[in-house]
């Protein structure tokens, strides 16, 4: 059995599945980032206990 050489199809399909996991990568990162300047954001406080005592 001998190894053959890739088709041109499969380069085009390769290249464009690189592109399209790097856009979801960003995507996936901007989302992450928006989210945690949501929830480090200086309005947000965990409450505390000392007013109980």
């Amino acid at each position: 059995m001998s190894l053959s050489k890739q088709h041109e199809m499969h380069k085009r399909r390769f290249s464009r599945n690189l592109g399209l996991g790097l856009v979801l990568a960003g995507f996936v990162a901007l989302v992450f980032g928006l989210t945690i300047a949501k929830v480090s954001n200086e309005d947000f406080a965990v409450p505390s206990s000392e007013a109980d005592g």
